[in-house]
């Protein structure tokens, strides 16, 4: 049980978005095209088809990668739902995408069946269970192997990086504009540890402690400080000042930096690898 747990915990890759939910629903839709036109899983009543078995599979995939876009659109009102992503989270959404797929599947059943009974509780229960049956099969097998082999891979791969603390650096003052007129400040880029985004504002960690919470998206805040070679994005929600990196580790999301003076972990996103990695080559 205590294994569960500790498996429930793992961090996760967030799918649910951009390039990525594109790719899962252009999978999503083949794989379940596929497997129902040629293995027809469940038992149905042919004579009350209204439509050719193909396109009935057409209409059952189409109402899942629907649902898929439902649940994700929903998911993006959460405050930060992608900031600590977990298995258990991955799970529980996908339990959440699989209900309510069911529930899709029964509202399209007079697409389909020529049935009086179409809108009863029994085929509600029974499209919930049919797809509970495949989707969970599925969640129980992908997900962990999903998690160990990525886990793996940044792990291996995070062995091989030995960050050095440059700490002091080349100073630059860069002077930043932020969304409040009168709040506009330079920052001096050998103090810069790391930004964190929340929401319409950005905490900036300093060497010395100090925390300044400034209204700034953090687009804007790595626009300006591109000129800084050191200074780059590691995730949505982060920008890293890379001389103050003391140790990387591996997860399944991607690394996790440890930082001279910060009191987190900051996250390198599986996105952001490539241009971390080749950041850390040209430091040596």
């Amino acid at each position: 049980m205590g294994k569960l747990k500790q498996f429930l915990k793992a961090p996760y890759p967030f799918y649910f978005e951009g390039r990525s939910l594109l790719f899962i629903i252009l999978v999503l839709f083949s794989l379940a095209l596929l497997f129902e036109f040629l293995f027809e899983p469940f038992e149905v009543y042919t004579p009350e088809h209204k439509l050719n078995h193909f396109w009935i599979t057409v209409i059952h995939s189409g109402v899942a990668i629907i649902c898929l876009l439902i649940c994700s659109a929903l998911l993006q009102l959460l405050p930060r739902p992608i900031a600590h992503w977990t298995v258990a989270k991955e799970v529980v959404f996908l339990a959440c995408f699989l209900l309510i797929t069911g529930i899709g599947q029964f509202l399209v059943r007079d697409l389909i069946y020529d049935n009086p009974q179409n809108w009863s509780w029994n085929y509600l229960f029974e499209e919930i269970r049919n797809t509970f049956l495949i989707g969970m099969l599925l969640i129980a097998i992908l997900v962990p192997i999903n998690q160990r082999i990525l886990q793996q891979r940044n792990q291996r791969k995070a062995g091989r990086i030995h960050p050095f603390v440059q700490g002091e650096g080349n100073l630059s003052v860069i002077p930043i504009k932020t969304m409040v007129k009168g709040d506009d400040f330079n920052l001096y880029s050998n103090d810069f540890i790391y930004a964190e985004a929340d929401r319409n504002y950005v905490s900036i960690q300093l060497r010395n402690g100090v925390t300044h919470l400034k209204r700034i998206s953090i687009s804007s805040l790595e626009r300006q400080l591109q000129t800084e070679s050191q200074i780059m994005r590691t995730h949505r929600s982060y920008l890293v000042n890379t001389d103050f990196i003391e140790k990387v580790t591996g997860n399944a999301q991607g690394y996790q930096l440890q930082l001279q003076g910060a009191g987190q972990t900051i996250p390198v996103s599986r996105h952001k690898i490539p241009l971390f990695e080749s950041r850390m080559k040209v430091k040596g």
